[in-house]
């Protein structure tokens, strides 16, 4: 028999936006093993239109930028629907940025100063997680499980669509995930830790944020009753009626 023919691993598409030339060369000489097309821009505006211009994996986005900060680019994004998975390297002491930056959309934070391993750790799982739920046309023929009736809500994973009484709900790439995650196990209590795992494809103490942003945009889309907090565990699913 000839040899099973070697799958080519898909290309990863990373847009690197920083600003400083040092910081943005430094990421870049460690980020290239991973990506098969790696773009630096250092200006918001720019960084826009390559955003818009073709699909990435994932895009490193700094917050202070010319042109247009990362923030109002992230919000921007968003506001078009771009579902590209977004990490927002922060300073340890401007935690309203995170927050800010994870209310705006962004998948993701990274506190600097940040290690090279944890850099790529985080980037890898963004790509990873891009790639996954990238659609194919027969996804759904040819992966079952791929759709949750609970309730009133209906989500169809193959499609990346969710509904809620009959009304489609605009979520972000990583509200799906996390939606998807807690529906397959109506009424267990989850902790961050199983969603920082689970979700987000890692593990790292110190990024309650990451979780609680996304839980309570998941709760002003779907309403408070649907993800309840189990104090002292973390969150648990509610079917809603």
């Amino acid at each position: 028999m000839p040899p099973a023919p070697k799958l080519t691993p898909p290309p990863n598409r990373i847009l690197v936006v920083e600003d400083e030339p040092d910081i943005a060369a430094l990421i870049a000489l460690h980020l290239g093993e991973l990506a098969t097309q790696l773009e630096v821009v250092g200006d918001g505006l720019k960084a826009f239109e390559r955003a818009q211009a073709q699909t990435w994996d994932a895009i490193l986005l700094d917050v202070r930028l010319p042109g247009m900060n990362g923030l109002d680019l992230c919000r921007e994004l968003r506001r078009l629907g771009n579902p590209v998975p977004i990490l927002m390297p922060t300073s340890l002491h401007t935690e309203l940025d995170r927050v800010l930056g994870l209310e705006l959309g962004a998948d993701d934070y990274l506190v600097k100063p940040f290690g090279v391993m944890e850099l790529k750790a985080r980037v890898r799982a963004l790509v990873r997680r891009a790639q996954v739920n990238e659609p194919t046309p027969d996804r759904a023929e040819t992966e079952p499980g791929q759709d949750i009736r609970c309730g009133r809500l209906h989500i169809d994973r193959s499609k990346r669509r969710c509904w809620l009484a009959h009304k489609e709900l605009t979520l972000t790439p990583r509200e799906f995930d996390l939606l998807w995650h807690f529906a397959k196990q109506p009424g267990r209590a989850l902790s961050r830790a199983d969603l920082l795992s689970q979700v987000w494809g890692y593990g790292h103490d110190g990024y309650e944020h990451t979780v609680n942003s996304h839980i309570n945009r998941l709760r002003s889309k779907l309403g408070e009753a649907c993800i309840q907090t189990v104090w002292g565990i973390g969150y648990r699913f509610e079917v809603p009626g």
